[in-house]
């Protein structure tokens, strides 16, 4: 088919520059939430994913690191930031419950602990409802810190506890492994 030298300029043209848009969408990582940025500096996701429980969505996550990536528990491992963003109404003292039943779960937390952690949640979790974001940052061998829209509203000064707490995520034997494998998906070291 042959298409007037104009016309073809014009879908050349367009064509060009759809592929720049898209390559420059791929190559830029989105620019990590103020207080996120603030604990990592410089933020880079990892990955992202969606939790659903009996097909209703409950929470989008997203895994943000370092220039070191993410190396879980393992010895001098790094800080890195989880948020979830809400996608329904639920109960602070739900979401802390729910948490200290994953824990528990996973064998992590022995149920004095996990009464413990349950207790120290209810503090800080507050109610969420549809938007709301909960970010909490693992602080290496110290314990996490937690934030709601951007601002802090806690910190739990328990190392255990931070393991326990993002295993519910980022442990292989988390029961949504889906999820896991969506926000590791880029959780190597930047170079």
């Amino acid at each position: 088919m042959n298409l007037p030298s104009m016309q073809f300029r014009r879908y050349a043209y367009a064509g060009l520059l759809a592929t720049c848009v898209l390559v420059s969408a791929y190559a830029a990582d989105p620019a990590a939430p103020v207080h996120i940025q603030k604990e990592l500096s410089p933020a880079y996701p990892a990955g992202s994913g969606s939790f659903r429980w009996l097909s209703l969505k409950i929470y989008d996550a997203q895994l943000w690191i370092g220039d070191k990536g993410y190396n879980g528990d393992a010895p001098g491992a790094n800080k890195f930031a989880l948020d979830l963003r809400y996608a329904r109404n639920l109960q602070g003292r739900k979401i802390a419950e729910a948490s200290r039943d994953e824990m528990q779960k996973l064998g992590i937390a022995t149920t004095q602990q996990g009464a413990e952690w349950q207790s120290k949640m209810e503090q800080i979790f507050p109610d969420v409802h549809d938007g709301t974001h909960l970010t909490g940052i693992y602080l290496p061998h110290a314990g996490a810190r937690f934030y709601l829209d951007g601002k802090a509203i806690g910190e739990i000064a328990d190392p255990a506890f931070a393991l326990a707490f993002f295993a519910i995520w980022l442990d292989p034997r988390t029961s949504a492994p889906q999820l896991r494998t969506a926000l590791l998906a880029g959780a190597a070291p930047r170079e």
